[in-house]
């Protein structure tokens, strides 16, 4: 039986380094915060893509250890998260199964549009902190 619900890839990385907050003093720490607060979306969805969705965070480096939860399986890129998040979308494309990929990089967002997959920005699962 294949998942017919819309697979959701988070690119950890881009979306943790899209907000100032000092991530880079604990990359594994920032990705795990990351990943908690996806798990809400894996139920609610995201915009224009209803829930349950299936939720992957891919990390990479020093982040590479941090774990699955409940609702956000990761993967750990043996290379590169941008090499990953391509092969999984390109899975999903050949399952037909609706891919959404989240991140801000450009070329990234090229290769996964060529398997179909639409893309996001890193606001959609985080939002930017308040201005002071």
């Amino acid at each position: 039986m294949t998942d017919a619900r819309t697979l959701v890839i988070v690119d950890a990385a881009n979306v943790v380094g899209s907000v100032p907050d000092r991530w880079w003093l604990d990359r594994h720490g920032a990705a795990e915060r990351l990943r908690d607060s996806l798990v809400p979306y894996a139920a609610a969805g995201l915009p224009g893509h209803p829930g349950p969705v299936e939720l992957v965070l891919v990390v990479e480096g020093a982040a590479r250890a941090v774990s699955s939860v409940s609702g956000v399986r990761t993967e750990a890129a043996p290379g590169s998260g941008d090499d990953l998040i391509a092969e999984l979308a390109a899975a999903a494309h050949g399952a037909r199964r609706p891919c959404v990929v989240v991140t801000a990089d450009r070329e990234l967002r090229r290769r996964v549009e060529a398997y179909g997959a639409d893309c996001t920005g890193p606001r959609t699962v985080r939002p930017a902190p308040p201005s002071r």
